[in-house]
């Protein structure tokens, strides 16, 4: 592969990009940022690929487990004065990267586009997302509140407050690498807390270049530390067990969110785990259809699919199915797959060629259980690491499809036939991230609003997610929220102090 020289000695991005790709990737830093320093990793460079093309299109900066404690000591020592930063200097702090974001708003859309795959329309709309985590949070930094009052025998004064938890390890997913940094760094700094961020090896290249519009907000060295590398294992357990850690923030898989939970708990951390999915999208027979076929483009299709809220079990009511099936098939036909730079194209590439082979596999094994494939259910020919938009029908109960997570552009049809029914296919699962229910009835979507076993509802709509709004699941879909007046709380700690009455 013809490789061109970067800006930084030893990186490289391919020359199969664009101008504007390759001077946007020569601008985004390829270091490891600790103490407000970029610098060079302990072991051999990370090679970031497109999706679309399978090129290398950067190398950067990757970390050894040394680099890790490096980052740990930078957040440590910063953490002090941080907490004691006015709560209206770190929301101006963070304001003005919301304000950076919009006038950078289209090298962070390419950006994310070339890492991660997905469309440049999507990719905008989550350069406006994680924008409002940034500004939400720069609001929620001055409204920190205890309270104060006489206690109930009259013997003192009872004052309540909240503190920093302390530095944090803030650990996020490939698919949303805007979203999922900001989420996660702008209500910790608004709270007081300093944190070392390790993004995804796949797609780090968002998050480099979100640390420097925050070096350019004005946020002091040490507050935020990033380290990349290859070995997130070997890397996050050392920082994980050091005892001056006080709050662990992880999206990811559970399997993963397991282990990181045991491993907090030797030092008895705060976590935080925004975990697997497997939603439930319900339509009765009195839904619009209309609205539920937009909704399920929405809930299945956005980023290709790869969301822990995207929608994996469609569950619809006999007597409309086949109609249902036919109007999303109609839809889907209408998608243009492709690179995600390239206009008009709806549908990009999955993240790898392992992400492919399971589509690939949860397909065969569907199939083989009886399911038809109205569309799609192939990979197309050429580079990249494609899968044809699908729709299946007829899926049957205990295929690997409907107790799995999909993560891809697969859109599984069961049916039902009563409300009972219906209830008991979307709680069965160890998931319990959101759900999604499609009926005209205002007294059954209140019911299945009470009980439908979930975090986060949707009524007649495709998408729920919100800034000011608490993100979150139970069951094995997680601790904790994110985002909403909720969001700054997994950041804080309660001191409770009495005062006797003189």
């Amino acid at each position: 592969m013809s490789l061109v020289a970067d800006i930084t000695p030893g990186v490289a991005f391919s020359s199969g990009a664009s101008a504007r790709e390759a001077e946007l990737l020569a601008r985004v830093p390829a270091g490891l940022y600790i103490g407000g320093v970029w610098q060079a990793g302990s072991a051999d460079p990370i090679e970031v690929a497109d999706p679309a093309t399978g090129r290398v299109i950067k190398r950067i900066a990757n970390a050894g487990p040394e680099d890790g404690i490096r980052a740990l000591d930078a957040a440590v020592e910063a953490a002090d004065a941080w907490a004691a930063t006015a709560p209206r200097a770190r929301g101006e702090i963070l304001r003005r990267a919301f304000d950076l974001l919009q006038d950078r708003r289209e090298d962070f859309a390419l950006l994310m586009t070339l890492e991660m795959g997905k469309p440049l329309a999507e990719a905008n709309g989550e350069v406006t997302y994680g924008g409002e985590f940034l500004r939400w949070f720069s609001e929620e930094a001055v409204r920190i509140a205890g309270r104060y009052g006489t206690n109930p025998e009259g013997t003192g004064t009872t004052v309540v407050s909240q503190r920093p938890v302390g530095p944090c390890f803030l650990i996020t997913p490939w698919n949303f690498p805007l979203a999922m940094a900001t989420r996660k760094i702008a209500p910790a700094l608004a709270a007081g807390c300093t944190v070392v961020i390790k993004p995804a090896e796949l797609t780090p290249l968002t998050t480099l270049l979100l640390v420097q519009l925050l070096e350019d907000a004005g946020l002091p060295a040490g507050v935020v530390n990033v380290i990349t590398t290859s070995s997130s294992r070997d890397v996050s357990a050392p920082i994980i067990a050091d005892p001056r850690l006080r709050k662990l923030s992880f999206t990811g898989s559970t399997p993963v969110g397991r282990t990181l939970i045991e491993q907090s708990a030797q030092n008895v951390l705060r976590t935080s785990m925004e975990l697997g999915g497997n939603a439930p999208f319900i339509v009765f027979d009195d839904a619009d259809l209309d609205k539920a076929v937009t909704g399920a483009m929405l809930a299945k299709f956005r980023n290709t699919g790869q969301a822990c809220t995207a929608a994996n079990r469609f569950i619809v009511q006999d007597t409309v199915a086949d109609e249902f099936a036919r109007r999303v098939t109609e839809r889907v036909d209408a998608f243009v797959v492709g690179r995600g730079a390239e206009d008009g194209v709806t549908i990009g590439p999955l993240i790898n060629e392992a992400a492919v082979a399971n589509m690939e596999s949860l397909v065969a094994d569907a199939v083989s259980r009886g399911a038809r494939v109205l569309t799609g259910g192939t990979r197309p020919e050429g580079a990249g690491s494609f899968y044809a938009p699908t729709v299946l029908v007829d899926v049957a109960p205990g295929s690997d499809i409907v107790r799995e997570e999909i993560f891809g552009p697969v859109l599984a049809i069961s049916t039902f036939r009563d409300e009972a029914e219906a209830v008991a296919l979307a709680n069965g699962t160890e998931y319990g991230l959101v759900g999604y229910v499609f009926t005209e009835d205002l007294g059954r979507a209140q019911r299945m609003i009470d009980q439908i076993d979930t975090g986060m509802m949707g009524v007649n709509t495709g998408l729920v997610s919100n800034a000011a709004a608490p993100f979150g699941g139970v069951k094995q879909s997680g601790l904790g929220r994110e985002g909403g007046l909720e969001g700054i709380h997994e950041y804080l700690s309660t001191k409770y102090t009495l005062i006797p009455a003189s």
